[in-house]
């Protein structure tokens, strides 16, 4: 069963997302869950959030994905992405998730793509909430994470030139400077494809600072002892594997990281049968939908 529904989060904003509740469910029970979160400007209809979704729902958990504000169909400004927003925005969504009557209160876990496993690990290492987390493809330094995507001298000059113009353009006309998607965070041509319809192709210049500023790696250790997977392609065209690997040395116990060949950052919407395993042991492990 799928359930459409909008919670409140900060200054009154209307987030919408989609609950989904396991075909088995009988009323009056209650089953773990997921919020599972969408990647960088994308909506809670991206292939890497909705086929997760459906996976975990046949495997028994109910599931929340929603989107963020300023994304999808929720309110905000467009294309205005803020990562500590998305981590307020995170933490209601567990307010609303967590008051469910389907829901185990005590076993509910994040689940994100990219930017979404980002705001996932970051969330769960400021609230005791999250009882697992399960973070695929994510970076976990900011700064260092845009010194890959654009490595040579001559990119990470105009990239910093681009952050130091921001505020400069914000002063004289008022306004944020728009840059483009691929301007952030660049994307090759073969992997576009996978882009959720009606995604943010247009930013302010303030998004990509937030992201420069993000340090998921300074609190992941404070979400031991609660369980966290961390999954990434091993060759990533768009987020280096180093991100995760980082993450890990980080993180405390019990913490796994798997680093995947023959698929790439588009990792769980990829049909990569190695990754549906790996989550399905760990969960099974860690997090049981039976308990």
């Amino acid at each position: 069963m799928e359930e459409k529904i909008t919670f409140e989060s900060a200054g009154g904003l209307n987030l919408n997302g989609t609950v989904t509740i396991p075909d088995d469910f009988e009323p009056g029970g209650k089953r773990p869950g997921f919020i599972v979160l969408h990647g960088f400007g994308s909506n809670s209809n991206a292939a890497n959030t909705v086929g997760p979704c459906r996976m975990l729902k046949d495997w028994g958990y109910v599931t929340l994905r929603f989107d963020m504000r300023g994304c999808g169909s929720s309110d905000g400004e467009f294309g205005r992405i803020i990562c500590l927003d998305q981590v307020e925005d995170t933490q209601h969504a567990l307010d609303y998730f967590l008051e469910r009557p389907e829901v185990a209160a005590d076993c509910v876990g994040l689940m994100g793509s990219s930017f979404g496993g980002a705001v996932a690990l970051y969330t769960a290492g400021l609230d005791e909430r999250p009882a697992a987390v399960v973070s695929s493809v994510a970076w976990g330094n900011g700064e260092t994470k845009f010194r890959a995507q654009h490595a040579s001298p001559e990119a990470w000059k105009k990239f910093t030139e681009m952050l130091a113009a921001g505020p400069k353009y914000k002063k004289r006309t008022g306004n944020s400077l728009m840059v483009s998607r691929y301007d952030i965070v660049p994307i090759p041509e073969h992997l576009r494809g996978h882009l959720a319809t009606k995604s943010v192709m247009e930013f302010p210049v303030e998004t990509a600072q937030s992201m420069f500023d993000f340090k998921a790696e300074e609190v992941v250790g404070d979400i031991a002892p609660r369980p966290v997977l961390l999954m990434h392609a091993a060759k990533d065209s768009v987020c280096p594997a180093e991100q995760s690997i980082e993450l890990f040395k980080h993180a405390g116990q019990p913490t796994e990281l798997h680093l995947l060949t023959d698929v790439d950052h588009f990792l769980l919407a990829e049909g990569n049968a190695r990754a549906v395993e790996i989550l399905k042991g760990w969960l099974d492990r860690y997090f049981p939908a039976t308990r």
